[in-house]
């Protein structure tokens, strides 16, 4: 279900009205659609309720301690990959033993953060970490439960900087030196092996690719317990894709994904974890911008608006899709135009869409940019010394700002002129 609709001609978030929201924060501004937050994390817990599972919210797709507390207080565990990420896990109530710590470069600082106030379990990526956390859990007089992320070899067959399960990517160690790595650990004190983990990408938009990593990971399982390891949990990733653009194509959905788990893993009678953040968040979110101008081009008009790639990277970073449509809806007949739509940054790169065919705007018309709930605030930077636009959650008929926009006194109080200048 759809929870950004038009009423009477006006984009609503849930019972909200856009223009509402903007008249209170200004623009632009993110939105969240709290309904949708939790029917996303519903179908992931609905499509594994055959085994014993968590899901865990991938905290880089959105880290606001509002949605993590809302996903939290369903039920769901957390994939964090830095300190950061785990204390703000922690601080939206969600307790340690629903956390999983994973990503390439954890340091003994963060080791040591989560084994004082709890980890279920460290997705180790090397050897050099395997043993730094062997040395930390023993001075600590700790057992650390852990996986080891194995790399497959599999190519998720999305863009190349969202790919991590090819060999020449940096995650993970090579599936074929995993059984080695898997007795070495058993040599090593303060390390329990609780399971494998793997990760292929992000924004998978077919079930193939992971089939043919699970396919692997079963057949590593069976090997890893006849070599005498108890491999009780698969941490399974994430990836799964959201449909950006809104055509006659859709990715795969829960329910099926769910399906291909049992069929691939479900004979092993593992616990199953998995670690979704893009199809929980994506496309419970909005970012909403007010045009500044419509400027006439030679050949091209060009729509600026009040939002630059710093507020939402993803176009420029990754030639990403995401659809553009009006908050108050063209009325019958209205003739459209065709526009790159840009932001106020010095960069050619703040280019978020071109030649895309919309309703004929003017300057102070609203638009908004669909499937931004994720990998969008927790990406935005001050680029151009611009602040950090405001994030808002709504529930029902209610809304909240859940992070302010901060003011050109906070940017600027951040830093400092020595006294010799």
């Amino acid at each position: 279900m759809d929870h950004f609709l038009y009423r009477d001609g006006i984009l609503h978030a849930e019972d909200v009205a856009i223009p509402q929201i903007a008249r209170r924060v200004g623009t632009p501004f993110y939105v969240y659609s709290a309904a949708t937050l939790r029917r996303h994390i519903g179908l992931f817990a609905e499509a594994l309720d055959w085994a014993e599972h968590l899901v865990c919210f991938a905290v880089k797709s959105n880290s606001n301690l509002a949605v993590l507390k809302l996903l939290g207080d369903m039920g769901a565990g957390m994939d964090v990959v830095s300190e950061g990420e785990y204390r703000r896990a922690l601080a939206a109530g969600v307790p340690g033993d629903r956390i999983v710590f994973s990503g390439v470069g954890k340091t003994r600082a963060e080791m040591r953060l989560a084994l004082t106030h709890g980890i279920r379990q460290f997705n180790l990526e090397s050897e050099p970490e395997m043993r730094a956390l062997s040395h930390v859990a023993t001075e600590m007089g700790v057992i650390a439960p852990v996986t080891v992320r194995v790399n497959p070899n599999v190519d998720a067959k999305t863009h190349a900087k969202i790919s991590t399960g090819k060999s020449e990517n940096k995650f993970g160690i090579p599936i074929a030196r995993a059984r080695d790595v898997y007795a070495e650990i058993a040599t090593l004190p303060g390390l329990k092996a609780v399971g494998i983990d793997v990760h292929i990408g992000s924004q998978l938009t077919e079930l193939e690719p992971f089939r043919q990593a699970y396919q692997k990971v079963a057949e590593l399982t069976e090997a890893l317990r006849a070599d005498g390891h108890d491999i009780t949990r698969l941490d399974l990733g994430g990836g799964l894709g959201i449909p950006y653009e809104r055509s006659n194509f859709a990715p795969p959905l829960p329910l099926e994904y769910g399906q291909m788990v049992r069929e691939t893993v479900g004979h092993l009678g593992c616990e199953i974890e998995i670690e979704p953040g893009r199809l929980v968040s994506g496309n419970a979110g909005l970012m909403v911008t007010s045009v500044i101008y419509v400027k006439k081009g030679e050949g091209q008009d060009f729509l600026i608006v009040d939002a630059g790639m710093n507020d939402l990277v993803r176009p420029a970073m990754y030639e990403a899709h995401h659809d553009i449509i009006p908050v108050i809806e063209a009325t019958p007949g209205q003739e459209k135009a065709r526009y790159d739509i840009v932001g106020p940054i010095c960069e050619t790169g703040d280019t978020f869409a071109k030649r895309r065919d919309l309703d004929s705007l003017e300057a102070d018309d609203l638009i908004a940019f669909r499937s931004a709930g994720a990998y969008g605030a927790v990406m935005a930077s001050e680029y151009n010394s611009r602040p950090l636009i405001p994030e808002v959650l709504v529930m029902g008929d209610q809304f909240e700002v859940i992070r302010a926009r901060p003011t050109y006194e906070d940017m600027l109080g951040r830093d400092t002129i020595p006294s010799w200048l």
